[in-house]
């Protein structure tokens, strides 16, 4: 599927924390990036280089000190507090190191949860969740608890949640951080399929080297600045 430029477009942000503190900390120094729908692009670098400061951002978790952050063609600054929430949870799908999964709900609930939060009901929300959890190769999971899932597994579950709402978007922090390899391989070609098959604007932070293989761009960080 060809690039669409409704994607994310992020224009020389600045991040500063402590400031009046007598300690200023430059989280993101003047970074500019666009991330268009059928693409996965991904930002590598150290800890602390700024890779989740700037997820955050990128997904209204986090207002930049400075600069624009345009996400679906629209400007994050001009939405109230309440917009911007529920633009959050129908335009942009999160992905967490730690998936971020509620334990006393299954699998097929867990990825009902935000359909459920937009509005969506029984029998639709349950109904396109079991079909994400089909898709992602876990049909004979859905009705498991978290607890009784692998790491791999769970984080199967947290792509189907962020993919529950078909968001045009998605950020994943170091999505395969706390999985072994083979899992983490899987996880990677799931993201990158979200951005070619299904034309999502994929926006990934990583240390996971094998991500550069499936990324159509490649960006890095280093001390809140974009290297290269």
């Amino acid at each position: 599927m060809s690039a669409s430029p409704d994607g994310i477009r992020l224009d020389h942000l600045y991040r500063r924390f402590g400031e009046g503190e007598g300690g200023v900390v430059h989280a993101v120094e003047d970074v500019s990036l666009v991330v268009r729908r059928g693409e996965l692009v991904a930002v590598m670098g150290p800890s602390g280089s700024g890779k989740t400061t700037l997820l955050s951002i990128a997904g209204g978790l986090l207002a930049p000190s400075s600069g624009l952050v345009e996400v679906d063609g629209v400007r994050l600054d001009l939405l109230s507090q309440e917009e911007l929430t529920g633009f959050r949870l129908r335009r942009i799908g999160f992905v967490f190191q730690t998936f971020h999964l509620i334990d006393a709900l299954s699998a097929t609930e867990n990825v009902e949860l935000p359909q459920n939060l937009a509005g969506v009901r029984r029998p639709v929300s349950s109904a396109r969740a079991d079909g994400l959890l089909q898709r992602l190769g876990l049909a004979g999971r859905a009705r498991s608890l978290p607890k009784t899932l692998s790491g791999g597994e769970k984080q199967r579950v947290a792509i189907g949640r962020a993919l529950a709402n078909d968001p045009p978007v998605v950020l994943a922090d170091e999505p395969t951080g706390s999985l072994d390899s083979r899992a983490g391989q899987e996880v990677i070609e799931l993201l990158h399929d979200a951005a070619h098959r299904d034309g999502k604007a994929v926006l990934v932070a990583s240390h996971d080297p094998r991500i550069r293989r499936f990324a159509d761009q490649v960006v890095l960080m280093e001390d809140g600045r974009v290297t290269r």
